[in-house]
């Protein structure tokens, strides 16, 4: 039971690399995360604010990984263009742009006011 659960877990994390190694998408996130949590140090964001930070990360890294899955899978099944796929792909890429957005808008809410009082 436990070998089992070790080698998911090594299937998982083999995921997250493949898809930061492949995925543009993926390292930009990355490179956003970082950002966030270097700015929100800089800023000495509070406690609860870092939570929504880490929680929008994270979401955020779930949400594109669901979506480079789906994309994997509706390329094993047919890689010629079809309007199901696309529509799949479409609404897939739109989550995380829904989300994206969201997200923006509420980092925005938690660091524009301490950039604008930050004395740099």
């Amino acid at each position: 039971m436990i070998k089992r659960h070790t080698i998911s877990f090594k299937n998982a994390f083999t995921g997250v690399l493949w898809a930061l190694r492949t995925q543009p998408n993926y390292r930009i996130h990355f490179l956003f995360s970082i950002l966030a949590f270097l700015l929100g140090w800089k800023l000495k964001i509070s406690y609860f604010e870092f939570l929504v930070i880490i929680v929008l990360i994270l979401i955020g890294f779930v949400i594109e990984t669901i979506n480079t899955a789906i994309e994997s899978v509706t390329d094993a099944i047919d890689k010629k263009w079809r309007e199901d796929i696309k529509i799949a792909k479409d609404v897939s890429a739109a989550a995380m742009l829904i989300f994206a957005v969201g997200a923006f808008i509420t980092a925005a809410i938690i660091f524009i006011p301490k950039l604008l009082t930050f004395n740099f």
